[in-house]
């Protein structure tokens, strides 16, 4: 089975794993608690571990790759604790117990032969550590973002898979990066800026953490609104239990 990402990639599904398309993968985020950037590509999730990948797109235009040699690990993981400190304050507003990053899982690197930025960040919360695994596919028109939601005991076991499925993905014709054309839009940031994320991108290149305040108490991602909630809401989902609201697991 090949899933279709909305026209603009697709990625082999695997037999003992379920695919869902955009439309499907948003409503599931909403009804876990997180919501909808709109930028939903599909998800695949695995029907007996219970893990499960997101796919989204980022129409940032062509993202420059001449900061690979230049990541810096520690200023990254600065920024994004700075980054949870303020989500922490929406959460506690929701109801939602705060998050505290930890470090590292995998630092922050780039593939320059598949154009593929990857990190792993361990977070705690409620006593609970889990990882939330990034991966960025750059493309011509922008980039892939590809998150895997998995527990600290058992993402290990996972990754052989993730990282295969990660193989198994394609952009369609006139989207790889290597069509990149003279016009095309260029993004306003580099490879650093991916890893800490999205609209707070900008403030990451220019050194304006203090903007992050405003971003993360207007919008958050997966790896803000503490993933335990989630996860646990899928493995509900399955066994067709009712999911109680996030924080009240």
């Amino acid at each position: 089975m090949v899933g279709d990402l909305r026209q603009r990639a697709e990625v082999k599904v695997p037999p003992g794993f379920r695919f869902l398309p955009y439309q499907d993968t948003a409503k599931l985020l909403v009804m876990a608690g997180n919501r909808s950037s709109g930028r939903e590509l599909g998800l695949i999730q695995h029907t007996e571990d219970k893990w499960w990948v997101v796919f989204e797109f980022d129409d940032v235009g062509y993202v420059k790759d001449d900061e690979k040699d230049k990541l810096n690990a520690d200023k990254l993981l600065t920024t994004i604790k700075k980054g949870t400190e303020e989500g922490n304050k929406y959460r506690a507003e929701q109801g939602v117990p705060p998050m505290t990053i930890l470090g590292w899982h995998v630092k922050p690197n780039y593939n320059d032969e598949t154009k593929n930025l990857e990190w792993s960040i361990l977070a705690e919360s409620e006593g609970k550590k889990f990882v939330n695994y990034n991966v960025r596919l750059l493309g011509r028109k922008g980039v892939t973002e590809i998150t895997l939601v998995d527990d600290l005991v058992s993402v290990e076991a996972s990754l052989m898979d993730f990282r295969q499925l990660i193989k198994d993905f394609s952009y369609k014709t006139g989207e790889s990066y290597a069509e990149f054309k003279k016009g095309d839009q260029i993004a306003k940031y580099g490879l650093g800026a991916l890893v800490v994320g999205g609209a707070a991108a900008v403030a990451y290149k220019v050194g304006l953490l203090g903007t992050l305040a405003l971003f993360f108490k207007k919008a958050w991602k997966l790896v803000i609104l503490g993933v335990i909630a989630v996860v646990a809401f899928f493995k509900r989902l399955i066994v067709g239990k009712p999911a109680p609201p996030p924080g009240q697991e």
